[in-house]
């Protein structure tokens, strides 16, 4: 298979801190890619990189996208290359309907006028391939954050994506709502979207991931391909050591009574009969 994406030593450094040293990635076209690491371990870093957030000339290494280098000056040169990143913190607009998010910067217009009729027929396309079950004109603050996370999703496929970046998807997400947003990743990659993940929930990586690279102090360590991967396998390459004990052991004998509360009642400030 082809790569999509490769990145050869690619350096990043800020006053005092190396953050990126000499890292390379590639990323094979209908892949998804997993990169993992400890907390600093310049995950979001390269991300930034690749997306334009720190533009070229901000680093050292080269970028090669679709056969092609690139030389990002900021995120509309990604974007209309077909790269689109989500970040952990969602960038939509709460007072805005769904529409208006899935289409802000990129508006539907005919003579310099939004046509609010296109621009709702295809946001409701678009939300019918991410699966989600409301209205275009519904208010983004009206949703839960894993109704957004499909919002920001359906803004990337309506910017023709090839390759999708998310930072940390299901950090703030239910179980249920993870799921559903890794079975879309898995339909999203059967129609030939190429992903990249960043987590650090193992198991989601064991279950969508192609490939798994793992970063540690800015360096890339290992790149891990889905047959025979382990999650003992990914943390030590994470950490750079063998872990005999996944959690520190503990001394479980308690010792004497620090507090103790009985027979305590408290009243619910809207719910003044209600004791709890």
């Amino acid at each position: 298979m082809a790569a999509l994406l490769e990145m050869q030593g690619i350096t990043k450094t800020f006053p005092g801190v190396r953050a990126l040293d000499r890292v390379s990635l590639s990323v094979e076209e209908g892949e998804i890619h997993a990169l993992v690491g400890e907390n600093g371990a310049g995950k979001s870093t390269l991300m930034k990189v690749l997306s334009g957030v720190y533009p070229h000339g901000s680093y050292e290494g080269t970028i090669r996208f679709a056969g092609q280098e690139a030389r990002f000056r900021g995120i509309p040169d990604s974007e209309a290359a077909g790269i689109v990143i989500i970040h952990q913190e969602l960038a939509l607009v709460p007072l805005l309907s769904i529409a208006e998010n899935v289409f802000l910067g990129n508006e539907r217009a005919r003579g310099g006028v939004i046509d609010w009729r296109e621009t709702n027929r295809r946001t409701a396309e678009l939300l019918a391939k991410v699966g989600l079950r409301e209205a275009p004109t519904t208010p983004v603050g009206d949703l839960g954050v894993g109704k957004q996370q499909l919002v920001e999703i359906a803004k990337a496929l309506a910017k023709k994506v090839r390759l999708l970046i998310l930072d940390e998807p299901t950090a703030a997400l239910q179980e249920n709502d993870s799921q559903a947003l890794l079975d879309l990743l898995l339909d999203l990659k059967r129609q030939g979207v190429t992903s990249i993940i960043i987590s650090h929930k193992l198991n989601e990586v064991r279950r969508v991931a192609d490939r798994v690279t793992v970063l540690r102090d800015g360096a890339a360590v290992a790149t891990l391909p889905r047959e025979g991967l382990s999650e003992e396998r990914i943390i030590r390459d994470m950490v750079g050591r063998d872990m005999a004990h996944r959690y520190p052991e503990r001394d479980r004998r308690p010792g004497a009574v620090l507090m103790e509360v009985e027979d305590w009642r408290a009243r619910h400030p809207d719910h003044p009969d209600a004791i709890s």
